[in-house]
């Protein structure tokens, strides 16, 4: 769990960092022009909307059917292979796939967009297929496999969107 929090945090500010860098190299006449700041301003924010309720409702799935008995949060014991997780293995990481995307927009940084964003997500998809894929199979073993083998790992069709958007009742612990 530290070392995602970790990446989390290197991924966040180098983004940041990176891009404004780059921004004065590549993208000279964008860096600091209001109306990019704005527009992309606006379309971060509602891809952070996305990304949070992506988030709150496949978290509320979990913590209501993914734990059995006393276990620390953010903790799972149980495969979760109903709703949103019938539709994609892994539906919170599609939200979160996200995250350095709307980060970059709201910042405005036209080389945190296009070049380093993209390629955060890419490393994302690197580490869900092959630490979460593992951590999964060693967890829950051959139902796992099974699981993997019938339901895809992302799913972006337009049901599966509408899904991942449908509020969650929260978990009445």
């Amino acid at each position: 769990m530290a070392f995602r929090i970790v990446m989390w945090i290197v991924m966040i500010v180098g983004g940041i960092v990176g891009g404004y860098g780059l921004d004065r190299l590549l993208f000279p006449g964008i860096h600091g022009h209001w109306l990019f700041h704005l527009l992309s301003l606006i379309l971060g924010l509602f891809l952070l909307k996305f990304v949070l309720t992506v988030s709150r409702n496949t978290g509320r799935t979990l913590a209501r059917f993914g734990r059995r008995g006393d276990i620390p949060r953010m903790e799972t014991n149980v495969l979760v292979t109903d709703g949103l997780y019938a539709l994609m293995r892994h539906p919170m990481h599609l939200g979160l796939l996200f995250f350095s995307l709307s980060l970059a927009l709201i910042v405005g940084s036209p080389s945190f967009i296009l070049i380093i964003a993209p390629l955060e997500m890419l490393l994302m998809v690197v580490m869900i297929k092959t630490l979460e894929e593992s951590e999964a199979i060693a967890k829950f073993g051959d139902a796992y496999r099974e699981y993997r083998k019938r339901v895809p790992m992302f799913c972006i069709r337009i049901e599966c969107i509408r899904a991942l958007l449908t509020p969650v009742a929260p978990n009445k612990q």
